[in-house]
């Protein structure tokens, strides 16, 4: 493997291991996982996998030829709690010398509730939860820690990603409600073959630096979407309630959604990044989707 350039996946989910697909044939690709559930699937892949908390990960647990000199692609969620993202202040710390160039996922949650309005990536940030303010706060770190150590950065900031397995058809089964469409926020999205494109990318190209919005460019309300999604997969569309209805039955994290409404400009990815978008429009993201 080491005839080829290191990289390095901290965080080997459900993007993480379509992500090592795409790199272990340019690259000598390694992973660190929270859990001994997604070893054998990251080995047959080609990857070599460490288990780690990267909570408490220490200097000797990482080879220092995974990630000197590596593009580290840092896909980990924060911790559960907190305003600050302690966890990959964390693993930065754990480093003994510096990569090439770090890659790290956000959320456009950062950008918070612009009643339906455009975010670019020059919008002030104006996170709304505990969640997204993680998110913010793992941005600053990174952009200072890479600053002072000359690193190249990347940050692609994500909405909600969707692909196989990962369709609302279970909710649409079980006869979850939506909001009324004249009610629902408007929620961006991006499919994982897509998002996974922009992050090979975004390692391959030099001149890619700082902030891009990845989305498909279809800022849909999430009715629309679940209505779309029900109607490809051959299932009956969820009942409407209000929005004063649903903040009387729902719970707090889905209501974190719905509070929020924003439409995400993807010029800078497709114009400057160079993403040619698999799935521009959302019927066929979703038929791609249902396997």
């Amino acid at each position: 493997m080491m005839d080829r350039p290191p990289a390095l996946i901290v965080g080997c989910g459900y993007v993480g291991q379509r992500l090592a697909r795409g790199l272990v044939k340019d690259f000598a690709v390694y992973g660190i996982v929270r859990s001994t559930a997604n070893v054998s699937n990251l080995r047959a892949l080609g990857v070599a996998p460490l288990v780690a908390d990267l909570d408490t990960v220490t200097l000797q647990d990482i080879p220092s030829s995974w990630y000197v000199g590596s593009t580290i692609f840092y896909l980990a969620p924060p911790a559960a709690s907190g305003q600050s993202d302690a966890r990959i202040h964390h693993f930065l710390n754990a480093l003994t010398d510096q990569p090439a160039t770090l890659i790290y996922i956000s959320t456009t949650g950062v950008y918070g509730d612009l009643q339906g309005g455009v975010a670019t990536e020059s919008t002030p940030v104006n996170p709304r939860t505990d969640r997204a303010r993680r998110r913010a706060s793992a941005e600053e770190i990174t952009r200072v820690w890479c600053h002072e150590r000359s690193v190249r950065r990347v940050v692609l900031r994500v909405p909600a990603i969707y692909g196989p397995g990962r369709l609302p058809l279970d909710r649409i089964r079980n006869g979850e409600p939506a909001i009324i469409e004249n009610e629902s926020p408007i929620i961006n999205r991006i499919h994982v073959d897509d998002l996974v494109d922009a992050l090979l990318i975004a390692a391959r190209e030099e001149s890619a630096r700082g902030v891009y919005n990845v989305s498909d460019g279809n800022a849909l309300t999430m009715t629309a979407y679940l209505n779309r999604v029900a109607l490809l997969a051959n299932l009956s569309p969820p009942s409407q309630i209000t929005l004063e209805h649903a903040h009387l039955t729902l719970g707090a994290g889905m209501l974190s959604y719905l509070d929020e409404s924003r439409r995400i400009d993807n010029s800078r990815m497709i114009n400057e990044l160079g993403v040619k978008l698999r799935y521009g429009k959302v019927d066929e993201g979703i038929r791609a989707s249902l396997v």
